[in-house]
């Protein structure tokens, strides 16, 4: 009986110790996840609108839920795109104010994310970004976002 303590206790603690030493995808996954956030999204659209980067990033089924009052509406990422595309050519060099970002959480569960994302201008918040994002063959992609504007 005393021996087959000691077995189950080294078994166990075989254990514990193989899984200290295994490698954990999950921290990686969490750094891809944001990669894909801070080039597609923070770079490509708020600071170099880097379309090819936000093509890149972004599902060609991405929508983005609006909400106004009790309505909620739709815009697609080509449609972002275009409207990226018109402020460029309104304004080749961009705008003045400095935007940073945090990325307070990313929880992975398997090939789905999700991630909040906060967006500052001149260190002010301005949005609080909720987003969904799949892993395909080629990587990360944004699907899905929703958001809270702190300007309004």
């Amino acid at each position: 009986m005393r021996s087959g303590r000691i077995c189950l206790t080294i078994f166990t603690m075989l254990l514990v110790f193989a899984g200290a030493f295994a490698p954990c995808n999950a921290g990686d996954e969490e750094a891809a996840v944001k990669e894909t956030i801070v080039n597609a999204y923070v770079k490509g659209i708020h600071i170099d609108r880097d379309i090819p980067a936000i093509r890149k990033g972004f599902h060609p089924s991405f929508t983005m839920f609006i909400r106004k009052g009790e309505e909620v509406r739709t815009l697609s990422i080509d449609d972002w795109v275009k409207s990226i595309e018109k402020s460029k050519e309104k304004d080749p060099e961009g705008p003045s104010w400095k935007v940073t970002h945090d990325i307070p959480m990313v929880n992975v569960s398997g090939d789905a994310a999700v991630a909040k994302v906060m967006i500052y201008r001149d260190e002010k918040l301005i949005y609080s970004d909720y987003m969904s994002l799949y892993r395909f063959d080629d990587g990360w992609k944004i699907v899905g976002k929703i958001y809270y504007s702190h300007k309004d």
